[in-house]
């Protein structure tokens, strides 16, 4: 049983999960906030146009809870509502898959080979199995790729600019004119006094002071 899974983290990756099911997983009292979100964000997705107060005050209302606990709740749902187009879209998919798997046992017990034949289409197609596995799709567009080839050169015509005549020369008088102008500074040893602090910032003496 696990305790440090949060009410979204739940909410977000087993949205479909019976109570059953979680409290296998989970401890009473987080099944039980989970139960209530679920609910909840329905609830609030049916009134858009209630107000944060009425939300809290139809969850303490119907569920008995502390007004505390009703503005935990609605931060968990304010966080699961931008999540619900991607968990709509899984919850559909979810339920056709159950709805032609139900089609198919039917079909089945009754040796109808055709509706099992086109559930079995049907549910590949809801799945796209049908379909080429994307990662191949792209391993063939990979193959198809030329990787560029460098080679180097100081040969500046390749960016588009000319090279300049003769640039080792100038770049060496250069140097020479501007070492040539350069003031010569002679390094001076740092020597330290052999004054006390005291003797300097005398504070007894100091007119400021007194």
């Amino acid at each position: 049983m696990s305790s440090k899974a949060s009410a979204i983290e739940i909410c977000r990756t087993q949205p479909f999960a019976t109570e059953e099911e979680l409290l296998r997983d989970y401890p009473p009292v987080l099944v039980e906030k989970v139960l209530r979100v679920r609910e909840m964000t329905n609830w609030r997705l049916e009134n858009p146009q209630k107000t944060d107060g009425e939300f809290i005050t139809e969850l303490m209302g119907r569920f008995r809870v502390s007004r505390v606990t009703a503005h935990s709740d609605l931060a968990v749902v304010r966080a699961m509502l931008p999540l619900l187009t991607e968990t709509n879209r899984s919850y559909y998919r979810w339920r056709y898959n159950e709805m032609i798997e139900e089609t198919y046992e039917m079909a089945r017990k009754k040796g109808n080979v055709a509706v099992m034949e086109r559930a079995a289409t049907s549910m590949a197609r809801n799945n796209h199995i049908d379909e080429p596995d994307e990662l191949e799709n792209m391993q063939e567009i990979y193959d198809k790729i030329i990787p560029q080839r460098f080679a180097p050169t100081d040969d500046p015509r390749v960016i588009g600019i000319e090279p300049i005549a003769n640039i080792n020369e100038k770049i060496k008088a250069m140097l020479d004119k501007y070492r040539a102008e350069t003031i010569d500074i002679d390094d001076v040893k740092y020597e330290p006094e052999d004054v006390e602090f005291e003797d300097i910032f005398n504070v007894d003496n100091d007119p400021a002071t007194t």
